[in-house]
């Protein structure tokens, strides 16, 4: 399979009183045309790999052996030059809206705007390419909600905006931070069903930053399961229910089930530093 992305040894660290600070420890990993899932706790370095990968932390120390886009060195790229990658070449869909869409400007001209910088689109046809972008993350009357500013939707229905914005300009590498948080379960089941067509049809890579184990053994192709900055065991997708290591054996049992057990669910141990048991939760 080919690579769109070539990862070896990436180290991402803050500096702190005491000095630095890791957050990312040594992680490698490739991406081909396909679905890779990474699941972990908050606070395991998930996001902090995407955003790694754009240039996102400013304040962080970033260094790797390899960093490769394509025929990109995302290591020695300077800003300029991530510019024309960031959007156009690898888009990062965010958890929360919030933070991503500006409160003072239309939805509809936000997502136009991600379009007409990526390509040479009039005004009218990045207004109609939005509005069949809109239709396609499952907005219902487009036209009305083109005009409406960041407070008048909903938190849902500002996640597929947001997620319209990223998919717009058509990138080879779409990574999705908990894409589907804010939907409701038949629109999640249409917005994956949009990036696995994506996926298929357009051959791009996936990289999906989740909590749900249940989505991502359903969803990807590969799983990375990450615990403190380190990934500690790679599986396909479909293998996942036979992990070995102790601590994706943890979050799988730490998971409720339709017409389970009533009894408290498993939760991990941390007391041990080299593996992960689960115990009882006490009631």
């Amino acid at each position: 399979m080919e690579n769109l992305l070539d990862i070896r040894n990436l180290h991402v660290s803050y500096r702190g009183r005491g000095g630095d600070n890791p957050v990312v420890k040594g992680i490698s990993f490739s991406l081909g045309r396909e679905r890779l899932g990474i699941v972990g706790e908050s606070g395991s370095g998930k996001s902090t790999v995407g955003r790694a990968l754009l240039k996102l932390l400013p304040t962080a120390k970033i260094t790797a052996d390899r960093m490769q886009f394509g025929s990109t060195d995302l290591l020695t790229c300077r800003e300029k030059d991530m510019l024309r990658v960031r959007g156009r070449r690898m888009s990062m869909i965010l958890q929360d809206p919030k933070f991503s869409l500006n409160p003072v400007h239309r939805v509809g001209d936000q997502v136009a705007e991600a379009y007409r910088m990526h390509s040479d689109a009039s005004a009218k046809a990045a207004k109609q390419r939005t509005l069949e972008m809109l239709e396609a993350v499952q907005i219902r009357d487009p036209e009305r909600v083109f005009g409406l500013y960041p407070h008048e939707v909903s938190g849902g229905m500002g996640q597929r905006i947001m997620i319209a914005m990223m998919l717009i300009p058509e990138p080879e590498i779409i990574i999705a931070d908990e894409p589907t948080s804010a939907l409701d379960v038949t629109v999640r089941m249409q917005v994956l069903k949009i990036l696995d067509e994506l996926v298929i049809s357009k051959g791009i890579g996936l990289i999906m930053i989740s909590h749900d184990l249940n989505l991502v053994r359903n969803f990807c192709d590969r799983v990375l399961v990450m615990r403190s900055g380190e990934f500690v065991e790679e599986r396909q997708a479909r293998d996942l229910k036979n992990a070995e290591h102790p601590y994706t054996r943890g979050l799988l049992a730490a998971q409720p089930h339709i017409g389970g057990n009533r009894g408290p669910l498993p939760v991990l141990n941390r007391g041990q530093t080299n593996s992960v048991a689960t115990t009882e939760a006490t009631p």
